[in-house]
């Protein structure tokens, strides 16, 4: 489960001139830049607050590259990379259709606030449309508060197919 830390709105003409792209896993840049964000986000109390272990560190791009289902967005401020989400294509068997799941999203603590996140998520809907996708989903922790301002200021909304039954809960077991 992975979220924004502390990823706090504020007014749109704050915004940053970014550049916002879709990672290309063969370009060394890129995938450093992947690594080192993700690296910094694992390390956050948001995502955990453990680093990267070395076997995820050297594969992660790898392994990210041989999966068609997913994509990685990265925002860079200058050379800098500020911003990284990763998105995995899953399947609405409701809608018969693809859906996207937003499963990180990272902004260094330093561009966090200046709606660098919020640039990296309408990338990653324009991308999901073009594959087709029914929705987004993501998943966020409940005290990760401008998260979750920002992710509803967008559109996210509570998932519940009958209001008698209540909100769908996100649930994790971990396997050997």
């Amino acid at each position: 489960m992975h979220d924004t830390p502390s990823e706090a709105p504020d007014s749109p003409g704050d915004a940053p001139l970014l550049q916002v792209l879709q990672a290309d896993y063969a370009n060394p840049v890129h995938a450093a830049a992947l690594v080192m964000l993700l690296d910094a986000y694992a390390c956050d109390p948001a995502g955990g607050g453990q680093p990267l272990s070395d076997t995820a560190r050297a594969r992660l791009v790898p392994e990210l590259a041989r999966r068609p289902q997913v994509f990685s967005v990265l925002a860079f401020d200058g050379d800098q990379p500020v911003g990284l989400v990763n998105a995995i294509e899953g399947f609405s068997t409701f809608q018969c259709r693809p859906l996207v799941n937003v499963h990180d999203v990272a902004v260094l603590a330093s561009h966090r606030g200046r709606r660098v996140a919020e640039q990296m998520l309408a990338l990653v809907e324009r991308l999901a449309q073009a594959r087709g996708a029914c929705k987004l989903t993501l998943e966020v922790l409940e005290g990760n508060r401008p998260a979750l301002r920002l992710y509803r200021r967008i559109g996210f909304a509570g998932y519940e197919l009958d209001p008698a039954l209540g909100q769908a809960r996100f649930l994790q077991k971990w396997l050997g």
